[in-house]
This record gives C-alpha cells, structure tokens and sequence, in this order.
C-alpha cells in the first residue's frame, strides 16, 4: 500500500497534467485566428536569422536597432514585393474572367476546331474507349475552366475585402518576427529545456526542425517563385495574355510533384497549336521541356539534397496533406510534422536499443 505522500504526490502530478491539457487547448483555441501569422513569423525568423546574425556583428549589442533593420529588409524583400504581386494578379485574373463572361474568348469555338482537326481514325479510337461524346466533354471543361476563374477571383476580392484582417495578420507577424529574432537564441534554450530529453536529443530535435523549414522554404517555394518567373516570362515573350496570372498559376502547380507546371503549359499549348498559332505552340512546348520543368530537376537537388533527407514521397504526401488541412500554411507544416515524426522514432529507436543493443522482451 503506498504511503500517503506519495499518493499525494501522484494526485497533484494527475491533476497539473490535466490542467496543463485543458490551458493549452484553451491557449490554441485563443491562438487559432492567427495561426498562419503564427507560422510564418517563425519561417521568416528562420530563413533570416543568418541576415540578423551577421548585422549583430557589426552592431554588437544593438538587439533592437538590428532586429529592426532586419524587419525593414523582409518588408521590402517579400511584403511589399508579395502585395503588389497580389494586386496586379487580381486585376489580370478579374481582367481574364470578364472576357470569358463576355464571350471574347469562345472555349466552344476552340474546341470544335479542336475536333474537326482530328483525323477520323482518332475520332474512332476515342469512341471506342468512350470519350467520342465532344459536346459533353467540352461542357465538363468549360465548367471546370469557369469554376476554376470564378474561384480565383472570389478569393482574390474576398482578401481584398478583408485588407482588415489582413494587415492585422501581417501586423502580428512581423511583431513576432520581431521578438523572435531579437530573443529567438534565449527562447531556443527554454524550449530546449522543457523537453525532458538528454542534451544530444534536444539537439537532433532541435536541428531537425530548423533544416525542415529551411529546405521546405528553399525546395518548394524558392522553386516555385523560379518556375513561376520563368512560365511568366515565356508567356509575355510568345505574347499570351495574363501572363502574371500564368505565372503564379505555374508556380502554385510546381508544388505539385509529377505534373508541376505541365498542368498549366500543357493545355495553353495545345490551345495554340489549335487555333493555329503553330510556331508559339511548338516554342511554349520546347520551353517548358527544356526550361521550366527542367528547373525542378535542376534546382531542387541542389537547394535539399543537402539539407534533408526525407525521401521524395514522404516530401510529396506531407506537403498535399498540409495543404488539405492548413491551406497555403500546409506547405510548411506538413513537411515539418513529417520530419519531426521521422527524427522522433529514430530517437526512440536509439533509445530502445540502448547502448547493449536491442532491448529483449524477456529481460
């Protein structure tokens, strides 16, 4: 039977923990409006620590004059850069869905000649296997097309709207990008110390979630922004309209693996070649081989290959699951929460093992 001070020593640990459980739920659900403010303010505390670090060394002890300086930096190197992107693609994207509206650009015109230039054999062939029904295919992707524009616009004037909440988010970021740079040192050690791990533990766990973000950032959205740029670039050069909108479009898609930038290439090509613009077709399909898919296999290599060593399709299943459950946050939370779960049961597994080697179930 135990004795009396331990069995009030379990009741008051039952009791801090049930406490601990209930204030923490309480704290996420008070939290949860500026759960994405939350998020990028670490990622953009992470990626600029280096740029924070090296200005501390000429300004040493100046915390708050460097903190500031760097905050001044990631205003005019991804705020401002990022609204003004987002105004522009709004107009264009509004600009596109209006000329649908009005008719100026016939989707039903483009794939009747579509069909008339298939050769009959082709037409047969696509009868066999069910899709010889041109009518009720080109109504599915005009839809889908519309509904896909519509969808874009209606977010886009919905951030608009919302400019409230929106600078109020980035307010919040920038104010915890602020503290975390300054005191982000001090709070990595008092995190650490809560962890009830050894001190090469803390570390593992530690180090992990700082390369995640840094190779999630630079494999995914430092290529998104070049395959982008590239796509966008192509499209004003071959002279297409909504270039900006094609770009950004491209660089949503190369966060997809496999398909990428092809889901949107792909199609405007065909379009050209279509509707007779043979020699900007055939330049946009040569393009996107060679130039803008190629980057994928190019860049991404270099910039993760030496910061993480998660395997392609735990990079691919991590990145579509956050991006169903957390939105645009998703492409940072879900590779973190992956590689988080691959370092913490190599711990336990070193920790089972134990120094003698495996831990026998008889012993």
């Amino acid at each position: 039977m135990d004795n009396p001070p331990t069995s009030r020593r379990r009741v008051e640990w039952g009791f801090m923990i049930a406490l601990l459980v209930i204030i923490s739920l309480a704290f996420a659900v008070l939290i949860e409006p500026f759960f994405g403010a939350i998020v990028w303010s670490v990622v953009v505390a992470v990626l600029f620590r280096p740029v924070y670090e090296s200005l501390l060394g000429y300004f040493p002890g100046r915390t708050n004059l460097v903190a500031v300086t760097t905050l001044i930096l990631i205003l005019l190197l991804v705020v401002v850069p990022t609204i003004l992107l987002g105004m522009a693609l709004a107009q264009e994207a509004a600009s596109i869905y209006l000329r649908i509206q009005e008719g100026d650009i016939d989707f039903g015109a483009v794939f009747a000649t579509f069909e008339n230039s298939l050769p009959r054999w082709m037409q047969s062939q696509l009868a066999a296997y069910g899709y010889g029904d041109f009518a009720s295919i080109r109504a599915e992707i005009e839809q889908s097309i519309s509904a896909i524009l519509e969808f874009l616009v209606s977010q886009l004037l919905s951030v608009g709207q919302g400019a409230f909440e929106l600078l109020l988010g980035l307010g919040v970021m920038l104010y915890l990008t602020f503290f975390l740079l300054r005191d982000g040192r001090a709070l990595n050690e008092r995190i650490g110390e809560m962890i009830p791990l050894d001190k090469e533990k803390r570390q593992i766990l530690m180090e992990r979630f700082l390369v995640v973000i840094r190779a999630t950032i630079k494999g995914s959205l430092v290529i998104a922004i070049i395959q982008g740029g590239l796509g966008g670039l192509v499209f004003w050069a071959l002279d297409i309209r909504g270039p900006l909108l094609w770009g950004v479009l491209m660089g949503v898609f190369s966060l997809v693996p496999a398909i990428g930038t092809g889901f949107v290439w792909v199609p405007v090509a065909l379009y050209l070649l279509v509707t007779g613009d043979i020699w900007q077709g055939i330049a946009l399909i040569a393009c996107g081989v060679f130039v803008i898919s190629m980057v994928d296999n190019i860049v991404r290599p270099i910039l993760v290959g030496r910061d993480t060593r998660m395997p392609d399709y735990v990079v691919l299943i991590s990145t579509l699951g956050g991006l169903q459950l957390f939105g645009i946050n998703g492409i940072v939370i879900g590779p973190l929460v992956a590689a988080l779960f691959i370092a913490i049961w190599s711990i336990f597994a070193e920790m089972h093992r134990g120094p003698a080697g495996p831990v026998r179930a008889d012993e």
